[in-house]
């Protein structure tokens, strides 16, 4: 008895050994017009240009999958789309852009689509798993080859452990003259990191546009009742491309890269031992805390998708404890950068960005911590998505009871050059900006810094005077307007009493 084709089933082509070069080959044409296009350029008709030569090498690639029709509609709805981007590149013609494109290929190269369920599955599918299919299907050459293999197993260690050592030497002067002192200069003139790493992304966002390869639920009906047996189906990502093999040599990279980074904030940054030639303590200290930051989440990501709940690296002991090391110094990494911020403050005062960042960054190394409580109370990432939003939740709560205001304004008059011989010049004109709260500490900074101009600061001083007097109206009237009121009234009476006798 003949039978049709399971009501279930999951189409995946899989990449053919044989077409590969030639798909390869197109990838690497594309990369280098975004490269000519895109790096160091802003964007503009260029995009629709990278746009048109995308879609004119998906069909070039994938013509045997082409219908004609669907072919013909396809290409006016990505004529539409590249008008408002010809037009101006903004927040509405990019995403529009964006969209076209991908109809596009769906309309010309996967026909079996038909309902608009089947469609937005398929775009799904494409976007959330079509740009991480390039270096697993480049390997695929190289399968049945033990020596590759290896590589397959080194590859995504050594390419993590490179993005790692590009930001702690944007971080860290010293490991950037050590980087600078092994890669001549001439090379460096020409391959960059930054730039391998465009290429590497534009490789990534272009490959699934030359390799298609669709999902799509196949639905027929078996007249006799006889389903037949699905096909195997290919993955999309080799088991060994984050197996424990390959989390276990990550582990062992990143723990010995960021001991280095470790171990040189200990020296430098909390020894205050001296540095090298023509590196300053300043330029160490008030560098990187943004970047040291990005390591940490990216860190961070790495464990979450690594140590999943039910994986197999979450039941070896090596690598559990290589994990714990390893969320251990990026803590050390956050507190290293809440150090080199509250550096930054001393000298150049604070803001409400720098004290954003202070938040920021301890919300990161309670998530750090809740992510190894985690793995040891053998939670789900539901717990942890939980707990990091109560978190949250309970900060932003604390933060609204904080008034920033005051705060920024006592402490920067409080550590101004005025007031304790070192740092920078008071901002008087930052602190008016502060509103009404900062009163008491712009009285402080203009009893600081008589003469000149204070003819002008009182002018804007009363200003904000009359704003808090309108905000103490029953309509706007609050604690905190209040608390001030007394503040100042109390500094008034002060100020009455210790004046000349009448």
């Amino acid at each position: 008895m003949t039978s049709l084709p399971s009501t279930s089933t999951t189409d995946i082509q899989p990449i053919g050994p044989s077409a590969l070069p030639v798909q390869l080959t197109m990838a690497l044409l594309l990369a280098a017009l975004a490269d000519w296009l895109f790096y160091g350029q802003r964007l503009g008709f260029s995009l629709a240009i990278f746009v048109i030569a995308i879609a004119c090498a998906s069909i070039f690639t994938n013509h045997a999958m082409l219908n004609l029709r669907r072919a013909a509609i396809g290409g006016a709805i990505l004529a539409l789309g590249l008008v408002p981007a010809m037009e101006e590149i903004n927040a509405l013609s990019f995403p529009i852009l964006a969209a076209a494109l991908l109809v596009t290929l769906l309309l010309t190269t996967n026909p079996e689509t038909a309902g608009l369920v089947d469609r937005a599955r398929a775009l799904r599918d494409f976007i959330l798993l079509g740009f991480f299919r390039f270096l697993p299907d480049v390997l695929k050459v190289f399968d049945k080859a033990a020596f590759a293999k290896g590589i397959a197993l080194w590859l995504m260690p050594m390419a993590l452990s490179t993005v790692f050592v590009t930001l702690f030497a944007a971080a860290n002067p010293v490991i950037e003259q050590w980087i600078s002192l092994l890669n001549p200069k001439v090379v460096l003139e020409y391959v960059s990191v930054p730039r391998v790493l465009f290429w590497a992304l534009m490789l990534t966002l272009v490959w699934p546009f030359i390799s298609v390869r669709w999902r799509s639920r196949k639905i027929a009906v078996d007249a006799a009742a006889d389903v037949a047996e699905p096909e195997p189906v290919a993955p999309l990502v080799s088991p060994d491309f984050l197996g424990p093999s390959t989390i276990l040599r990550s582990l062992i990279l990143f723990n010995l890269l960021f001991a280095a980074q470790t171990v040189l904030d200990g020296i430098y940054l909390w020894g205050h031992v001296a540095l090298p030639d023509n590196l300053t303590y300043a330029g160490y200290a008030h560098r990187g805390a943004y970047p040291l930051i990005a390591t940490a989440l990216l860190a961070a990501a790495f464990v979450l998708v690594a140590m999943r709940p039910g994986g197999p690296a979450e039941k070896s002991r090596v690598i559990r404890s290589l994990v714990y090391l390893w969320v251990g110094q990026n803590v050390l990494l956050v507190a290293s950068s809440i150090l080199r911020l509250d550096l930054y403050v001393d000298i150049y005062m604070l803001t409400y960005w720098r004290i954003a960042a202070f938040i920021w960054m301890g919300l990161v190394a309670l998530g750090l911590i809740l992510i190894v409580a985690r793995i040891v109370l053998d939670r789900s990432n539901l717990w942890l998505v939980g707990a990091n939003l109560i978190a949250l939740s309970i900060v932003l709560y604390g933060c609204s009871l904080v008034n920033f205001d005051a705060l920024i304004a006592d402490y920067n008059v409080a550590h101004s050059r005025e007031a304790s011989g070192k740092g920078v010049q008071l901002d008087i004109d930052y602190l008016l900006t502060l509103g009404p709260q900062a009163l008491p500490a712009i009285d402080n900074a203009m009893a600081l810094r008589p003469g000149a101009g204070q003819g002008s600061l009182v002018s804007r001083r009363d200003r904000l005077v009359e704003q808090q007097r309108r905000d103490l109206a029953w309509r706007s009237w609050g604690f905190r307007s209040w608390r001030l009121q007394r503040r100042l009234d109390a500094q008034a009476r002060a100020q009455s009493g210790s004046g000349p006798a009448g």
